[in-house]
């Protein structure tokens, strides 16, 4: 998981599938004060009830409705157990659990969540055999657009779309259950990518196939730095100090400006960051910037360039362009200096985060391509 489960997070990565949030801690809790209410008005404080929850998905459900309910109560757990060779299908559910005595007591089967019904009607079939006084059926979440059994449903907490779910004791391949939050699969994920390099290293010229590929907004650093200092914003005009010095602007500076275009493009279906971030700094205002947006960077994809190739191409690149960064082997050897002392970080931090990818960027632009979108799909 990518994002503290103690914070409220937009988006979690589960394995390899991402989640938005969907229902509150707050909400949630009090569905089941609610629940809990309700019940005990029902039952009275002359009877102490059973309640049992169904695991593995209720356990905080259950905990939390029985701390909620005003009166005494007794509760247990159960679980369906499958085993091979029993019947013509290969498998048969057995309940597993129960100790406890409940000839003639009322019975509350506690379930986190209902969608089809059908582990819920093995289960009520089974309870429906045993000398229970009366037996009825709750949940906190329930999905009525594909309940398909005729089983009456006593009390419900929130109903839900059916979508796929997790938090809150509900969990993704055994991931998930200790958010406080719900969170449901989130569909249409935008990819963000940050392509990564010294200058020279083509990133200008992949991107622009990767855009036009994938349909992502592009945004280079130095396309908007030129644009604002053509503009002579204020922005603009500071970045151009640094620019000519063959010093790299300042993270301050950078951040204003990059945030601005994803602003300008609120419908697109990606970014694709060339030339940002360049500092630890600078990822971190990234990363929570895109997470107040409920979205986040998939991957930083680097091409690797030999030094003196990068000068090559540069010196090349400036006697077409006029640009005068590009016209002094001194100047340009220094910008990889201070590209090497202040961006070498950046490496580590996404490897942290396992994001990080490592392209030989020698070779056939086509071939660097194809590698280039090898990583993207993954995602």
């Amino acid at each position: 998981m990518l994002f503290n489960s103690n914070q409220m997070s937009e988006i979690v990565h589960l394995h390899d599938k991402h989640f938005e949030r969907f229902i509150s801690e707050s909400r949630i809790q009090k569905a089941v004060d609610q629940l809990a209410k309700s019940i005990y008005e029902d039952i009275g404080s002359d009877e102490i009830p059973l309640f049992v929850g169904i695991l593995n998905g209720s356990f905080i459900f259950a905990a939390d409705f029985v701390r909620a309910y005003p009166g005494d109560s007794e509760i247990s757990f159960i679980k369906l157990a499958s085993y091979a060779g029993m019947d013509s299908t290969g498998k048969v559910k057995q309940l597993l659990g129960l100790s406890e005595d409940i000839k003639d007591r009322t019975v509350i089967i506690l379930e986190d969540i209902i969608d089809t019904g059908n582990t819920l009607s093995k289960i009520y079939d089974t309870f429906e055999k045993l000398p229970v006084k009366e037996l009825k059926l709750a949940t906190l979440f329930f999905k009525p657009d594909v309940f398909t059994k005729a089983l009456h449903i006593d009390y419900i907490g929130i109903s839900i779309p059916d979508k796929f779910i997790v938090g809150y004791g509900l969990d993704y391949d055994g991931l998930g259950r200790n958010l406080k939050d719900i969170y449901q699969i989130k569909e249409n994920i935008m990819k963000n990518i940050v392509i990564f390099g010294p200058p020279g290293a083509g990133k200008g010229t992949q991107a622009a196939r990767l855009k036009e590929h994938y349909q992502l907004v592009h945004i280079s650093t130095g396309d908007v730095f030129r644009a604002n200092i053509k503009e002579k914003t204020d922005l603009g005009m500071l970045a151009k100090h640094y620019i000519d010095k063959g010093d790299l602007v300042p993270d301050e500076v950078t951040i204003d400006m990059l945030k601005a275009e994803v602003e300008k493009n609120p419908e697109a279906k990606g970014f694709l960051f060339d030339g940002f971030p360049r500092t630890e700094k600078q990822a971190l205002a990234l990363d929570a910037f895109l997470q107040a947006k409920g979205t986040m960077i998939n991957a930083m994809i680097a091409l690797e360039v030999p030094e003196d190739e990068l000068v090559r191409r540069l010196l090349e690149r400036g006697k077409i362009s006029g640009r005068t960064d590009d016209q002094d082997a001194s100047k340009i050897r220094y910008r990889f200096k201070e590209y090497e002392r202040k961006t070498a970080v950046l490496k580590d931090y996404y490897q942290k985060q396992g994001k990080y990818f490592g392209i030989n960027g020698l070779g056939d632009i086509s071939e660097i391509t194809q590698l280039l979108k090898e990583v993207i799909d993954q995602f």
